[in-house]
């Protein structure tokens, strides 16, 4: 569970340096000329490689969450417990915000850079917004952005689905959100993201930390709720497996009350003690559950 901790602090270190930093360089010292949309996209894309990236380095070991909504989601799913989840939470807010003392460290060495007014790409609503919504609407805005991002990573995590291309699919979907959630509050769905810029800029992006917080919970929620829907019997995110005391053995089928493995599988498959053959129960195909 150590190991797990680590990756998710590791990660939101990245996500948050490489994020967080292209958001600054492009929209604290406007370098993104005469288009803005330019700038956008190329926030967006920052944002969604580095995610995608960081689903393969740190999806083996802990599922490559960095993200608290994403943590809430597969809690509400049942694929950790609370003690797991709350572990989860902890590493994510501390990397989000040792992510933003190394991005300020580093804007520091330019002559140019002044805190207070270049600031760290932090999410805001307001004065802080390019559309200049308000605290309502950047809740909205949170909420359903984030219901979509985190029910995609909850669908593309499962553990029939494929892992060579569920980075790429969850890195997709982190950047047409931001796309689309940039121009409104800067785009966060993430708290952690949101939490190390606020809390080392300070001043406005701090007060208005709340929302960020708060409605990608909200839109967690949504998303586990949609996710039972669509997919009744979640297995599990990538490189786990389900622990032998939650009641079926790591890849193994729950059966029905009196009947096993050999019986569910047909005649074919199971040999009679007569014929010299015993009947077995399929075993896991590989890896220690966690």
């Amino acid at each position: 569970m150590g190991r797990k901790f680590a990756a998710e602090f590791l990660g939101t270190i990245l996500l948050v340096f490489f994020g967080a930093g292209v958001a600054t360089l492009v929209f604290g010292y406007r370098i993104f000329g005469a288009s803005l949309a330019a700038g956008i996209v190329a926030v967006a894309l920052a944002f969604g490689l580095i995610y995608s990236a960081l689903v393969y380095v740190t999806g083996p070991i802990s599922g490559g969450h960095v993200n608290p909504a994403v943590t809430l989601g597969a809690y509400i799913s049942r694929r950790m417990g609370l003690v797991e989840a709350v572990g989860y939470w902890a590493a994510q807010l501390a990397g989000g915000v040792v992510g933003a003392l190394l991005l300020l460290w580093m804007m520091q060495t330019s002559p140019f850079y002044a805190k207070s007014k270049i600031g760290l790409g932090a999410n805001g609503y307001g004065q802080s917004s390019l559309l200049h919504i308000s605290g309502a609407g950047a809740f909205l805005v949170e909420v359903i952005l984030t219901t979509f991002f985190v029910l995609v990573v909850l669908s593309l995590t499962r553990e029939e689905s494929s892992v060579a291309v569920s980075g790429m699919g969850i890195g997709i979907a982190l950047a047409l959100v931001n796309l689309i959630g940039i121009p409104f509050d800067g785009a966060s769905v993430n708290p952690a993201r949101s939490f190390g810029p606020a809390v080392v800029v300070g001043g406005t992006a701090l007060s208005q930390l709340w929302v960020f917080l708060v409605a990608p919970l909200v839109g967690a929620v949504l998303a586990a709720i949609l996710h039972f829907i669509v997919h009744p019997l979640p297995a599990g995110l990538i490189g786990r497996r389900k622990r032998p005391g939650d009641g079926t053995a790591a890849g193994e089928e729950q059966l029905p009350a009196g009947q096993t493995a050999a019986t569910m599988a047909g005649p074919e498959s199971a040999a009679s003690p007569a014929e010299g053959g015993a009947t077995e129960i399929d075993r896991p195909s590989g890896g220690a559950a966690d």
